[in-house]
Order: C-alpha cells, then sequence, then structure tokens
C-alpha cells in the first residue's frame, strides 16, 4: 500500500512524498527539512529525489537530501535528464514523464500508475487547483497543450500541485464563471479545510474539469484568462 503526504514548506509550497513503508521519494523539495523529519517519522529511506522544474522553491533542499540519503535525483535539468514519455520504475510503481513546458521550459510532470489505487499526477507549477501557473518561460500555447494533456488523464487521477494556492484561485474562478454551481461548493469546502488548517489537496481531474476554468476553451480564451488572472488582485 502507497501512503501520500503533503509536506507543508516554505510559505505555500508543498513537497509531495510517496512511500511504500520502506522506500520513499519526494517531489520538488524546496526545503530538506520537512523531508529529513518526515523519513524519520514515517521510518522510510529516500530512494528518489523528482524534480518537475528549476525554481528555487523546487530544488532548495535537493543538494542536502542527496548528501544526507545517497538518494538519486531525477528531472530535465539533472544528470539523470528525462524525456517526454519515458517510463520510470520508482518503489514499484510505472511512471510516465510528460514534458509540459509553458511555466518554465524544462518544466516536467510525473503521471503514477498505482496498483490497486487511483493513479497520481505530480504536476508541479503547470496545473493548480481552481487554476494553472503563470507562463515564464514558455508560450501561452505550450501551456494550453499542457494542460490539455492532463484534461485527457482519467478523472480518478489524483492531482499533486506544488501550491497551496486553491481558495485564492477559486475567487478568480468564480468571477470567470459565477453561475458555476461546482465552483460555489468546492470554494466552501476548500475554505472550511483551510480553516482547520488541513490541505486542499490533492484535488482530481475530474473535479477540475468542473471547477478550473483553464480546463476549458480553447487557446484565445485560456490566453484572455491567463492575462486576466495575471492582474488580478
Amino acid at each position: 500500500m502507497m501512503k501520500l503526504m503533503p509536506l507543508p514548506a516554505l510559505a505555500d509550497n508543498y513537497i509531495w512524498m510517496l512511500h511504500n513503508g520502506t522506500q520513499a521519494l519526494v517531489i520538488d523539495p524546496g526545503d530538506a527539512q520537512p523531508v529529513l523529519d518526515s523519513l524519520q517519522r514515517e521510518r522510510v529511506q529516500l530512494q528518489a529525489i523528482v524534480v518537475t522544474h528549476h525554481h528555487n522553491d523546487h530544488i532548495a533542499g535537493v543538494d542536502t537530501l542527496r548528501r544526507a540519503t545517497g538518494a538519486r535525483v531525477l528531472g530535465s535539468s539533472t544528470s539523470t535528464g528525462l524525456v517526454d514519455e519515458q517510463r520510470l520504475e520508482l518503489l514499484g510503481v510505472s511512471f510516465t514523464v510528460f514534458a509540459v513546458p509553458g511555466h518554465t521550459l524544462d518544466h516536467l510532470a510525473y503521471y503514477a500508475e498505482i496498483p490497486n489505487d487511483d493513479p497520481i499526477l505530480f504536476c508541479g507549477d503547470t496545473l493548480f487547483s481552481g487554476g494553472c501557473g503563470r507562463v515564464f518561460e514558455g508560450t501561452m500555447a505550450q501551456m494550453h497543450s499542457a494542460l490539455a494533456r492532463f484534461a485527457a488523464l482519467p478523472d480518478n487521477t489524483r492531482v499533486c500541485c506544488a501550491h497551496e494556492y486553491t481558495v485564492s484561485n477559486l475567487k478568480f474562478a468564480r468571477e470567470a464563471e459565477p453561475d458555476n454551481p461546482d465552483l460555489v461548493a468546492y470554494q466552501r469546502h476548500c475554505e472550511a479545510l483551510r480553516a482547520q488548517g488541513l490541505p486542499t489537496l490533492p484535488s482530481t481531474i475530474g473535479l477540475e474539469k468542473k471547477v478550473n476554468p483553464f480546463l476549458r476553451g480553447d487557446l484565445a480564451t485560456f490566453t484572455t484568462l491567463r492575462q486576466w488572472k495575471n492582474q488580478y488582485r
């Protein structure tokens, strides 16, 4: 049985840990200490450090963790560079690498097919619950294509984003889609979770297709929404 854990880090990051009771992997360790604490608490060894992109809040803990644990590091900008559609076997789980430029040019996502459980998408800063990442290095077309690729995944896919941005994203989504009843219910649910100090994540692809305006529409619509969101306060 695999255990999926969001480890809060920095101001609003999540480092995702997946472990089988013996071995673990982590996604985007922007800070080493939450990972080291969790490894000790869960009594597991770190097998792999997986990186979605090069921003410091996703990689700052990598070197410390590598020195402390001997875990290998996987990502597009590492010595073990990964490419689109590459298959990985980690913890006995099959992962598919998606190259999804847009937020950054080197951005990767990882789709994990978990035996006897729902699949998982580790999407970094490309997809957020109720929103999507800013387009810093790539193009709007690249980001739109990446999101369309995610939307085609099975509805039960668990969506593991790298930031707790959900409540603020949903405020914008309500502006964009004021008559969406799914948004109203989801916003209420997420606000209740945050009031208790609980994460809103993981989401699911099926839910995001109902509440996330960035997963609908053509490129022109997406571009208009993203530019509006860039200015939204």
